[in-house]
């Protein structure tokens, strides 16, 4: 039941302020993606691997609004609300045995779309993130089917760790160790009167860079 890091995602009001946002601190412009018609909402993609990627996800104005809140807390943005490496993603090949075995709850198991690209991932009714973001949502692609970091333009980027901070550490180990969690991330305290973040540590054509989910 291990999981591994999928992709870490940089929340947003619109693509643009998100792309941008990536652009200035990574030096590399996201490509294109998709969108997701059940949560209406779109992405743009940047391969950090060839099982990882950084996405930039925000609410598609042009799509019906779903009957449900949308996922990675995207409904508690305002048009001014800053770009932010909000959430992040670990795959597993049981989604539901780690649902289950997870020491913090995670959501529900649900089946989602994106063109041709067909996956489970764990989501909560009301669209918000555990431990304010730093609990990891689950995805398990659809078996067979080649990861989809791979369809990605090789830009040279690479992500070499991902913090996270929080003012009850132990308790995300935890979560991490009951899902039997392997990767690069490191769990710290966070700062007195700070709020959960995640900060990513990636390698890039123009050095190490840094994409934060600090708040000012």
């Amino acid at each position: 039941m291990r999981c591994f890091i999928d992709h870490i995602a940089v929340t947003a009001p619109t693509l643009e302020s998100g792309a941008e946002f990536v652009r200035e601190a990574l030096g590399v412009s996201p490509q294109p993606g998709g969108e997701h018609p059940r949560m209406g909402t779109h992405n743009m993609l940047l391969r950090l691997g060839e099982t990882v990627y950084l996405e930039v996800i925000a609410p598609n104005p042009n799509a019906e609004r779903p009957g449900r809140p949308r996922w990675f807390g995207l409904d508690t943005l305002r048009p001014n609300s800053a770009p932010r490496l909000g959430a992040w993603v670990t795959r597993t090949e049981d989604i539901h045995a780690a649902s289950t075995a997870a020491s913090e709850r995670l959501g529900e198991v649900e089946a989602m779309t994106r063109g041709s690209l067909e996956w489970h991932i764990t989501i909560s009714a009301d669209g918000s993130l555990a431990l304010g973001g730093l609990a990891p949502s689950l995805i398990q692609w659809k078996a067979g089917e080649p990861h989809p970091a791979g369809r990605l333009e090789d830009r040279g980027l690479s992500l070499v760790r991902l913090e996270l901070f929080h003012p009850e550490p132990e308790r995300v180990s935890r979560l991490l160790r009951s899902l039997e969690f392997e990767g690069p991330v490191s769990v710290e305290e966070a700062r007195p009167g700070e709020a959960p973040s995640l900060v990513a540590q990636i390698r890039t054509p123009l050095g190490l860079r840094t994409l934060s989910g600090r708040q000012a």
